[in-house]
């Protein structure tokens, strides 16, 4: 196996090869990153594979990982009906 297929993000099945054409097309951000290949956004958010893609940035843009800052990490959300806020009827 060679690097380019190395798993780095596991919840979007995203691939270093991948991780790195993003980068040789310019992107040099997290964000970027992200909005591209969905990086980042399975049910982890990106805790584990947010670090492994901010040190390819660094590696590869030439820049110091400390500057490239992190993304806020957003917890999953599920839909869920105002009567059961306010006390509605039960099972509801």
């Amino acid at each position: 196996m060679s690097d380019k297929d190395i798993i780095i993000c596991r919840c979007e099945d995203i691939t270093l090869g991948e991780i790195r054409k993003e980068i040789a097309q310019g992107k040099q951000t997290l964000e970027e990153i992200k909005r591209a290949c969905r990086c980042g956004m399975g049910p982890c958010q990106g805790r584990t594979c947010s670090p492994l893609i901010a040190n390819e940035i660094a590696r590869n843009v030439g820049i110091p990982i400390a500057d490239i800052p992190l993304p806020k990490v957003r917890p999953s959300t599920a839909p869920i009906k105002m009567a059961s806020l306010i006390g509605g009827k039960e099972h509801d």
